[in-house]
Formats: C-alpha cells, structure tokens, sequence
C-alpha cells in the first residue's frame, strides 16, 4: 500500500513547530521516566554510559509513540504520526499495533509509566482484537480505523501484517505471568493465535499468499522468497490448533547476492527484511539446512553500509548511513541496496542503522548518536523522523509505527536481550523452529 506523500519542510518552520510543543525543554510525562534498571544484565556489549543513555531515550521516545498514537478505547496504533505529536488521522496498521503491544511490555520491564496503566491498556487492546475487530480466518486486514476498525484504503486481509501483530499479542502472553488482568491478558493473546487457520492462507499451495481481498480472493503474490517472512512460517510452524507442515519451510527460495565480497541470502529487497523477524525469533547460534540466519543479517548489514558508503556524489559517511523502505521527498518508497533500489538520493533512515543495532552494535550506534548530535530537527518527540535529507533541506515531518517499532525492539534486544529472552518463552515458538529444522550450532 502505497502511503500519502509528505511534503518538504523548511528546516526553521520545522524548529518553530518543534519549540512550540515544547521539545526544547525536555518531556515530562510519566512514561518518559528514567528506566529503573539501565543496563540490564545480559547485553550483547558492554555499553557505554552515553550510549546507554541514548538508547533510553531512545526507548522512551518510542514508547511514548505508541501510547499516544493509539486508541485509548481498543489500543490499535496509527499507522503513522507528526514527529511533534500531533496528529488527527485515523488510519492504524495491524504491524504497528504488533509492535506496540511488544512495546508496552518494554515500558513495563523498564518502569517507563504505571504498571497498572500498560495493563490496562494492554487487556484492551486484546479485547478489541479478539472480540470485535474484522478478521477472515484469524486474519485481519493490514489498515483500519481507529476508532471504527473499519476496513481503510480497500486494503488487503494481510497474513505478513496479521504475523507481525502476533509477535506483539504472544510477548505479552510471555510477559504478563501473574493473575488477574494478567491472567485475561493470557487467555486472550492465546485464543487470538489459536484462532488463526494458517493453511487457509496457503490457498492449496506449500507458500503463503500475501493476503486475501474480500472482493476477488488470494493475492496471487506469494511470500516465497527469503525476507522478512520467517515470522510468518514459524508461528504456522508452531501452531497447536491449524499448523502447516515442514514443507512449506523447504518451499520457500533463499537466493545469493554478492556485493563487494559480501556473500548472503537475500531477496532484492530492502533492509528491513533482514531485521523484523528478529526482533522476535532468536535465531543466534542457530541454524537450519541453510544458514545461520543471524549471522546472515550481520553481513547484510555489512554489505549495506558498503553500498551506502560506495554511492557517488552522495554524502554518506561512517556518521551518516543507512536506506530502507520508508518517507522520502516524493513519498514512500522502498528503497536501498545492494543492489541498487530505487532513486537513492543521499537521504538517511535512522530505522536501518536502528533496527540492525544487534548486528554491527557499535556502527549502527555511532551512526545513530551522530544523527542525534549533528540533526537536532531529525530528533522530535517520538525520536528520530522517518528519513531526511539535510542536503536538499528536507526534513520529513512523520514517523512511521513500524520503524520506530523496528528500532526500539532492537535497541532493547541490544541493551538487555528482554525481547528475544521474552518471546522465546512461547512454546510455539520454540516448536516452530524445531519443526523447521533449527539446530543448535
């Protein structure tokens, strides 16, 4: 789906807005407290005091995204907002609201805000989704209302953005242990993911179709080519009630690219697709008949940095790098490398250098504490806009849900591992890697 187009904001118009909701003076809420254990134990580095304090605030920053980008009354997550804070626009992503769910157990594990606030918040949003929310087989559609959950854009009955809010739905499960609202909050998240019929979604076929119209049928593209689609098959892996069988992981083609002597499966496609099943699958010091995947993402990344870096006439850096799928000055695309996709023009993401902080920690994290240093209008309320271009001026004035979701799951993974540590405690999960092979390396 295709996203409205930004226009190009004025660099001191962008600072007045800014000033003007008060970035300048700090944020004082309640979710924006300081985390009550920084760092936790078992981070992948040892980090520094300042870089640990980035990626709190980081954290906080995103966190506050969605709390405050979303219904208060049934907890769906817009699918984008103003990095300011405002923001009247009614289209929510069934992705974003995955994200948030994982989030508000992020804000919980950190002491960001009320405990009895996240739960609260949570048990709605498990509600809403198992009890009133439009699903066909389990799957909902990938935009919808906020308030009405009505069907936005025409869009699709989506099965990647239905997996990727079932990673948010089955964290929770994990981490709300206790009784009470904690025990609905389980209850709900299982029949949720019980309730899905994933070899419907095969639609007589080893591969899954992207998504289904309710006017003419299955998509007939496929998720069949490595990507983002891990989550996808391990949790139809893993699945007790409606589970798909092992062929269905041999089904799926892991073609080659090899780019500056960096070899490593990939699709052509951007970097976002080596990062958003791990933020939930702990694939490290594991591997199927294939690959380790993990250490695949490490050389993606590496190979992208190089791309950026190899890019003539542009003013990528060490500081500064990093392209993929998101806003750009003539609206959304899905851009990135190698090999070369779309029109790169030299405007950076900060979602590509965040989302693949646990692959290359201390690269990604000196390019993203230069962003915050050198870009203070890239910097607002939410953290870092969704892309910019300081060359051509261009500041882009929203952030998208996916990709500050993307970088918050990964800096926490990178400071305390919570989120893998969390979603691995699903039994499914575990049983959907075993399924696909997986074996301890």
């Amino acid at each position: 789906m295709v996203r409205k187009e930004r226009m190009k904001v004025d660099r001191r118009e962008a600072l007045k807005l800014l000033a003007a909701v008060g970035m300048g003076a700090g944020l004082t809420e309640p979710l924006l407290a300081k985390s009550k254990t920084a760092p936790l134990p078992n981070a992948m580095i040892k980090l520094t005091p300042q870089q640990d304090a980035f990626l709190d605030d980081l954290e906080r920053r995103a966190c506050l995204y969605f709390w405050e980008q979303a219904s208060a009354s049934n907890g769906q997550v817009r699918d984008r907002a103003r990095s300011f804070g405002k923001e009247t626009g009614r289209v929510t992503s069934i992705a974003a609201t995955g994200f948030g769910l994982t989030a508000h157990c992020i804000a919980d594990m950190r002491g960001y805000m009320p405990a009895s606030d996240l739960r609260g918040r949570v048990l709605k949003t498990l509600q809403y989704h198992y009890e009133q929310l439009p699903h066909d087989h389990g799957f909902f559609f990938h935009f919808n209302d906020i308030e009405t959950g009505k069907r936005a854009w025409n869009c699709e009955v989506s099965s990647i953005d239905t997996a990727l809010l079932l990673c948010g739905v089955l964290t929770c499960r994990a981490h709300f242990t206790g009784g009470g609202v904690e025990s609905q909050i389980r209850e709900l998240a299982t029949k949720i993911y019980e309730r899905i019929d994933w070899p419907w979604m095969l639609n007589g076929g080893t591969t899954f179709s992207m998504g289904s119209m309710p006017e003419t049928g299955f998509l007939k593209s496929h998720w069949s080519t490595y990507c983002e689609l891990m989550m996808l098959y391990l949790l139809a892996l893993g699945s007790t009630t409606h589970p798909v069988e092992p062929i269905c992981w041999i089904s799926i083609a892991r073609p080659y690219i090899d780019y500056a002597g960096f070899h490593y499966v990939s699709d052509l496609a951007p970097l976002f697709t080596h990062q958003y099943s791990h933020a939930w699958f702990d694939f490290r010091g594991q591997r199927d008949r294939y690959i380790n995947y993990f250490d695949n993402s490490i050389t993606a990344t590496r190979a992208h940095k190089a791309f950026c870096l190899a890019q003539k006439g542009m003013s990528y850096t060490d500081d500064y790098w990093g392209v993929t799928a998101s806003d750009s000055s003539r609206g959304y695309t899905a851009w990135g490398g190698p090999p070369l996709l779309g029109k790169i023009d030299g405007s950076v993401v900060p979602s590509a250098a965040a989302g693949s902080l646990p692959f290359l920690p201390e690269e990604c994290l000196r390019v993203l504490m230069s962003l915050r240093e050198n870009y203070e209008i890239a910097w607002g309320r939410y953290g870092f806009v969704d892309a910019f271009n300081p060359d051509d001026n261009w500041y882009d004035r929203d952030v998208l849900g996916i990709d500050q979701g993307i970088g918050l799951l990964m800096a926490e993974n990178l400071r305390s591992q919570f989120v893998w540590q969390t979603f691995m405690k699903n039994p499914e999960a575990v049983e959907g890697m075993k399924r696909s092979g997986f074996i301890k390396t």
